[in-house]
């Protein structure tokens, strides 16, 4: 009996055991849930937040035509707020759902092609639960084409390059030819400045680049793209993100505004900073950030935190470039045009805050003065300041491609 009674207990508790293990069982294959989505950013990176009831074990990798972030996770009930999916800066698409027996799939399609800088899965600190966290910048076709590349060398691994890798090298740079991309200030609702006998920036902005990606194309000597190419309005994020798409060594971004002392004229040539160089710099700034308010277009400002050392130098060193360009620019420019007192200032210009392109913005005159504003419309005074800036790109380039990129 006594012996029956342990037999009994025995298989009771092991019943218990096997109950409990099924119930773990049950609930461990029970869907995750995708409380919340959030992307925050602009059309140069972008982040993603999906927040989850418990630990998610995402797989990703890339696809082209078009260009797709592609995160497979375990089967997932998707709670998410169709406006957090709104396209937005660099995403223009979100898909999800079901793709098979326990499986699920959130897919994020790219205005053009981009790296993934990291994809993490992190604990929540004040609150049950995980989240995604993936950060994705703008990038160009050769890189995008190395990521995939890689992604099949490595059996579809889905591990970020190192960032060295992705920030490109002197190698990878081989047989490329010095690339400039020109920006013609404003365009479409947003006209800019308008002097006083009606001429309109974005008119003669975009008349000064065609005629300057005209005289440097003829020279075969550079690859010169145009953020636009006729009167479009373009936000200030979209003209880095194709800066960084054509992998540009430079950019130059060409503008006319004015200035309330009517007797103040010449040319400027602006780079990037925290700090304006003076109060005018940063009155200029503020009014040239305020395009895409203009436009109707609200501005979140994203505070990326340098998460890596060398980002921050390719930053610094893409500061020191644009500095030296500048300063051989006014020197070129000044032989050849009218030159503003203290001519290279800085300011805090959202459309030179590309991480890894040389960038500087040229106010060509004031439409305010009247002088300016004449010889803005003449072509023989326009062919001048071409042939300064066609010099200064020349000695740049032959410095920055003989020190190896």
């Amino acid at each position: 009996m006594a012996i029956a009674r342990s037999l009994r207990a025995f298989l009771s508790l092991a019943l218990a055991a096997w109950l409990v293990a099924s119930a773990s069982t049950v609930a461990t294959a029970e869907p995750l849930g995708a409380t919340e989505y959030k992307m925050a950013g602009d059309a140069a990176r972008m982040r993603l937040v999906v927040r989850f009831d418990r630990e998610p074990e995402p797989n990703w990798f890339l696809l082209r035509g078009p260009h797709r972030l592609v995160i497979d996770l375990p089967e997932t009930n998707f709670a998410i707020e169709p406006r957090e999916l709104k396209a937005r800066g660099l995403i223009k698409g979100v898909r999800y759902g079901l793709i098979g027996e326990g499986r699920s799939r959130l897919i994020l399609t790219s205005k053009g092609p981009f790296e993934v800088e990291k994809l993490d899965v992190v604990r929540n600190e004040n609150e049950p639960g995980y989240r995604l966290v993936a950060d994705i910048v703008a990038s160009s076709e050769r890189r995008f084409e190395e990521a995939l590349a890689a992604q099949v060398e490595t059996t579809g691994s889905t591990h970020s390059a190192p960032k060295g890798d992705r920030l490109g090298t002197a190698e990878a740079r081989q047989g490329k030819r010095f690339t400039v991309v020109v920006d013609p200030g404003h365009g479409g609702i947003d006209g800019g400045a308008e002097g006083p006998n009606g001429t309109v920036e974005k008119t003669i902005t975009l008349a000064f680049a065609l005629e300057l990606r005209a005289k440097l194309a003829a020279t075969g000597r550079y690859d010169v793209y145009m953020t636009r190419e006729k009167d479009d309005f373009l936000r200030l994020d979209e003209r880095v993100r194709i800066a960084r798409q054509y992998e540009a060594d430079l950019l130059i971004s060409i503008h006319a505004d004015t200035i309330r002392l009517k007797g103040i004229r010449g040319a400027t040539v602006y780079t990037v900073s925290d700090k304006a160089s003076d109060a005018e710099a940063q009155a200029l700034a503020d009014r040239e950030n305020l395009s895409d308010q203009l436009a109707g277009i609200s501005i979140e400002e994203q505070d990326h935190e340098v998460s890596d050392i060398l980002v921050d130098l390719i930053r610094r060193e893409t500061h020191n470039f644009s500095i030296r360009f500048a300063r051989s620019l006014v020197g070129e420019l000044s032989g050849n045009i009218e030159m503003i007192n203290n001519p290279h200032r800085s300011a805090g210009f959202r459309v030179l805050k590309a991480p890894d392109v040389p960038s500087v913005l040229v106010e060509l005159g004031y439409l305010s003065n009247p002088q300016d504003e004449k010889q803005l419309r003449d072509a023989a005074w326009r062919g001048k300041a071409v042939d300064g800036i066609m010099s200064a790109v020349s000695l740049f380039a032959e410095a920055k491609m003989g020190a190896g990129g």
